[in-house]
C-alpha cells in the first residue's frame, strides 16, 4: 500500500460518522420548504409563496459519505388564529423536542422583525441558558440559513451578514439562494459539521419518512396550490383514504393492473367545491395529470386518482373534524 492510499484510509478512519435532526425553523413563507427539497434532491415538500402551506412535521434523509442528516421541515411558527394554527405550533415543539442542531432560516431580503425575535425567543427558552457574562449558551448548535441571497447585490449582502451576526449568537452563518442553486454544498457541509457523531439511522436509498398516503396527499395539496393560487381557499385538507392495488377477488393474490388512489378533498363551505373542481372538472383534470408520474412512482405502477370534493363545516376550529383530517 503506499503512502497515499495510507493516508487517504487514515482520513477516512478518523472521521467519525455523523447523523441526527436538524429542525428547519423560521416565520411562515421564509423558503424552508424550497432548501430541504434544493438539499434533498427532490420535492417532499410544498413549496409555494403562500405563508402556512406546510402543516406538519415532514422528514427528508440525506444520506451522504460519512454522514446521514434528516431534515425536519417545520410549520412556520406563528401567532395562531384557529386551533388548526395552534396544533401547527404544537407540532413544531414536538419537532424542535428531537433536535440535535436547528437550522433558523433568515431571507435576506426582508427585515428581521417581530416573528423572527418571537421565534429566537421560542429557541432561547428551550435550548439555551444565559452565562454569568448575558451570552446565551446553546444546547444544540443553532445556524443561521440566509435565503434568497440572490435579491441582493454585494454590499447589501454583506450588510445584511453583519445585522444577522448581531442578531444572535449563531454557531454559523451560511447564505444560500435554493432556487439559483447558488451555495447549496457549503449549508450541506456546515449542517452535517454540526452533527454529533452517531450511526446511520435510514437505508441510503430511503429520502423521506413519509408514508406513500401522505406523501400523495401533500402531492395533491401542493398541485391545487399551483392550479389555483390566490383563489385557493386556505381551508383545504387533502387525505388519501386507501391505496386500492388490484388483486383477484376470490383468491386475494396481485396481478397486473391499476393501483386505485382513493382521495378525499376537504373545504370548509359549500361555495368553495366549485372553486376546486372547475368547470367541467377542468381542475381535477388537470392535477391528476400532473401528479400521474410522480403517483406511479410512489404506488410502484400505474395508478388511478379518485378524487372527491367533500364539505367538513370549520374543520379549522373543530377537534374532531382536526383529528379525522390527521391533525
Amino acid at each position: 500500500m503506499t503512502d497515499q492510499q495510507h493516508t487517504t484510509q487514515d482520513a477516512t478512519q478518523e472521521r467519525p460518522y455523523r447523523s441526527g435532526f436538524v429542525a428547519v425553523v423560521g416565520r411562515p413563507n421564509v423558503g424552508k420548504s424550497t432548501l430541504i427539497n434544493a438539499l434533498i434532491g427532490t420535492r417532499i415538500a410544498i413549496a409555494s409563496s403562500r405563508p402556512e402551506t406546510t402543516r406538519k412535521a415532514i422528514r427528508g434523509v440525506l444520506t451522504l459519505d460519512g454522514a446521514q442528516m434528516v431534515l425536519v421541515d417545520t410549520p412556520g411558527i406563528h401567532r395562531p388564529r384557529t386551533l388548526l394554527g395552534q396544533r401547527l405550533n404544537d407540532v413544531v415543539d414536538e419537532s424542535l423536542a428531537d433536535s440535535d442542531e436547528i437550522a433558523f432560516l433568515l431571507p435576506a431580503d426582508q427585515e428581521i422583525g417581530p416573528g423572527d425575535r418571537r421565534i429566537l425567543s421560542r429557541l432561547r427558552s428551550q435550548f439555551a441558558t444565559k452565562s454569568e457574562d448575558g451570552r446565551f449558551v446553546w444546547k444544540v448548535p443553532l445556524v443561521a440559513i440566509v435565503t434568497k441571497i440572490d435579491e441582493l447585490d454585494r454590499s447589501q449582502l454583506i450588510d445584511k451578514l453583519i445585522e444577522i451576526d448581531g442578531f444572535a449568537d449563531f454557531a454559523d452563518i451560511v447564505p444560500v439562494s435554493a432556487l439559483k442553486d447558488d451555495n447549496l454544498a457549503e449549508v450541506t457541509k456546515v449542517l452535517v459539521e454540526h452533527l454529533p457523531e452517531g450511526p446511520q439511522m435510514y437505508p441510503a436509498e430511503q429520502i423521506t419518512e413519509e408514508s406513500p398516503e401522505d406523501e400523495i396527499a401533500e402531492l395533491v395539496r401542493g398541485a391545487f396550490l399551483e392550479e389555483l393560487h390566490d383563489e385557493l381557499p386556505h381551508s383545504l385538507a387533502v387525505v388519501v383514504d386507501a391505496i386500492e392495488r388490484p388483486q383477484d377477488n376470490e383468491t386475494g393474490e396481485g396481478y397486473a393492473g391499476k393501483t386505485h388512489v382513493l382521495v378525499s378533498i376537504y373545504v370548509e363551505r359549500d361555495s368553495q367545491k366549485p372553486i376546486i373542481i372547475g368547470r367541467k372538472a377542468e381542475h381535477l383534470v388537470r392535477v391528476k395529470k400532473r401528479l400521474r408520474t410522480a403517483v406511479n412512482r410512489i404506488v410502484g405502477g400505474k395508478a388511478v386518482l379518485d378524487m372527491h370534493v367533500k364539505v367538513a363545516k370549520n374543520w379549522q376550529s373543530d377537534p374532531k373534524k382536526l383529528d379525522r383530517l390527521g391533525f
